[in-house]
C-alpha cells in the first residue's frame, strides 16, 4: 500500500515522503490518525497545495516540545509508595504513576509520553526515566521513590 504521509513518522519518513508500508498499518494506523493518505493522484496534487501548512503545523510541535523539554529538564519527581521491610514495594511504580506525580507539579506528561526500559519501578531510591515529548525530542527526568510514612 502506497500512502504519502501528512506528519513525520518514527521509523517510517517525514512530511511528504511517499512510502509503501503494509496495508494494515496503513489502514489500522497511519489513515484512521491522520499521519498518512493514499497516495492516488488527487492526494497528491491537495497534498502539494497544503505541504506549507503542514510543515508549519510541525515545526511548532517541535518548537512546543523543545519548549516542553526544557521545563522538565533536570526535575526530579518524588512518589510516595508503600513499602514492605525489606525496601520493595507492594506493587510498582509505572508511566501513570508518573504522569500523574508531574500533573502534581504543573507539568502535562501523559502516559504515552513516558519510557521505562526496565519496566516499572518495584523498589525504593532514585531512578532515570525517559520523556519521549516528540519523535526529535527526549529528554530524561529523576523519579525518586519513597516510603510511606
Amino acid at each position: 500500500m502506497n500512502v504519502i504521509l501528512l506528519d513525520n513518522v518514527e521509523n517510517l519518513g517525514a512530511i511528504g515522503d511517499l512510502v509503501s508500508v503494509k496495508p494494515g498499518y496503513g489502514r489500522n494506523f497511519l489513515l484512521p490518525s491522520g499521519k498518512a493518505a493514499l497516495a492516488t493522484p488527487t492526494n497528491v496534487k491537495e497534498f502539494e497545495a497544503r505541504r506549507a501548512d503542514l510543515e508549519k503545523h510541525a515545526a511548532a510541535e517541535l518548537a512546543a516540545a523543545k519548549a516542553r523539554a526544557e521545563l522538565v529538564k533536570d526535575m526530579v519527581v518524588v512518589i510516595t509508595a508503600n513499602v514492605g521491610s525489606e525496601g520493595r514495594l507492594f506493587g510498582s511504580v509505572g508511566p501513570i504513576d508518573i504522569a500523574e506525580a508531574c500533573a502534581k507539579v504543573g507539568v502535562e506528561i501523559s502516559r504515552a509520553e513516558v519510557r521505562m526500559a526496565d519496566g516499572p519501578i518495584h523498589e525504593v531510591g532514585d531512578f532515570t526515566v525517559g520523556l519521549h515529548l516528540h519523535s526529535k525530542v527526549e529528554v530524561d527526568i529523576t523519579v525518586k521513590v519513597v516510603a510511606d510514612e
